[in-house]
């Protein structure tokens, strides 16, 4: 833990069973950032949901259809799934999957135009 000192905050290890996530794009990390400084608790949640049953299907999370349902990237297609941080509420995160790595491609603060 080089370069940590006194009053840093503390990063949770994770599990070996769990799942990581990374940013796909810069849009993602703009979304993702302003989804946390709204809705803290549910993003909250969002987290823990992604890196530990990110390919489980619920009412709040599952596969796009149609076009929208596969992404390639690097030539390989991968299945895009949404997830919805609160049931009542607007705002979407469109990811992959590779491996043991959740992709957050789009993180939309308001229903995105495309699913409408």
């Amino acid at each position: 833990m080089a370069g940590r000192k006194r009053g840093d905050l503390v990063p949770r290890p994770a599990k070996k069973i769990e799942y990581e996530i990374r940013f796909a794009t810069v849009d993602a990390v703009r979304g993702w950032r302003d989804l946390t400084s709204t809705v803290r608790n549910a993003m909250a949640e969002t987290w823990d949901f992604l890196t530990r049953t990110p390919l489980v299907t619920t009412p709040t999370n599952y596969r796009l259809r149609g076009e929208l349902g596969s992404i390639e990237r690097s030539g390989i297609t991968y299945d895009r799934w949404q997830h919805k941080p609160t049931a009542q509420g607007t705002a979407r995160i469109w990811y992959f999957v590779d491996g043991q790595t959740v992709y957050l491609e789009q993180v939309h603060t308001n229903h995105p135009n495309e699913t409408k």
